[in-house]
C-alpha cells in the first residue's frame, strides 16, 4: 500500500510572499481558496469601515483597517484570517501597522457574512479572534439585515434593523442606525 503524499504546510510568512491572485485565508498551514464578495457584502464593509474611521479619527482613538487584512489567529502551524474591518488602538499600536500580517489582536473584529460562508466556519474564526485577545465581535448578516455583537464566546447581543449599532470601551460614543446602515 502507497502512503499518500503529505500536503506541505505553509507558514505565514510564505503566504504572504505566495502572493495569490485569489481571495484565500491560511487555515491551519493549508491555503483555504474563498470567492469574491458579493456587492453587498463590499458595500458594507466599506460602510461600516468609513463610519468607524471617522469616529476613530476624530477622537484619535488608533487605526481602523479593512480589506482582508490578514491577522495572525494560530502559530505552528500558522492561521491567517482575512479581516473584513477591524481597529486597533494606538495604546495597543502607537503607530499604524505598515507590514506584513497583524500579528497582535485588534480590539475589534467585523465579519461580514457572505452567501457562501458556513455557519461552522464563522464560529471558528469568533473562536479564534477571541482566543488572540481580540474584545469585540461583529458579525453582520445582510441577507437578514442584523449584526450579531459578540463580547465573547458565549455572550452575544443580536441586532436588528430597529436598532443602533453602539461602540463599547474605547468605542464608546460610536453609534451606527442599523436602518441607515441597510437602507436602500
Amino acid at each position: 500500500m502507497l502512503a499518500e503524499p503529505q500536503t506541505k504546510l505553509l507558514t505565514g510568512k510564505q503566504f504572504a510572499k505566495a502572493g495569490y491572485a485569489a481571495r484565500c485565508e491560511l487555515v491551519a498551514g493549508e491555503v483555504v481558496e474563498m470567492s469574491p464578495v458579493n456587492i453587498d457584502h463590499g458595500f458594507l464593509e466599506f460602510e461600516i469601515g468609513a463610519e468607524l474611521r471617522a469616529f476613530v479619527r476624530k477622537k484619535e482613538l488608533g487605526w481602523v483597517f479593512g480589506g482582508e487584512t490578514g491577522i495572525y489567529t494560530q502559530r505552528d502551524p500558522d492561521t491567517v484570517r482575512g479581516v473584513d474591518v477591524g481597529f486597533i488602538s494606538k495604546k495597543l499600536s502607537p503607530k499604524r501597522p505598515k507590514k506584513g500580517f497583524l500579528t497582535i489582536a485588534p480590539e475589534l473584529v467585523v465579519e461580514i457574512v457572505s452567501p457562501h460562508d458556513r455557519w461552522n466556519d464563522i464560529n471558528d474564526k469568533i473562536e479564534e479572534y477571541f482566543a488572540i485577545g481580540v474584545l469585540w465581535v461583529w458579525i453582520v448578516e445582510p441577507k437578514n439585515e442584523t449584526i450579531r455583537v459578540y463580547r465573547s464566546v458565549t455572550e452575544m447581543q443580536k441586532l436588528g434593523k430597529a436598532d443602533v449599532l453602539q461602540g463599547e470601551g474605547i468605542l464608546t460614543g460610536f453609534a451606527l442606525p442599523l436602518a441607515e446602515l441597510f437602507s436602500e
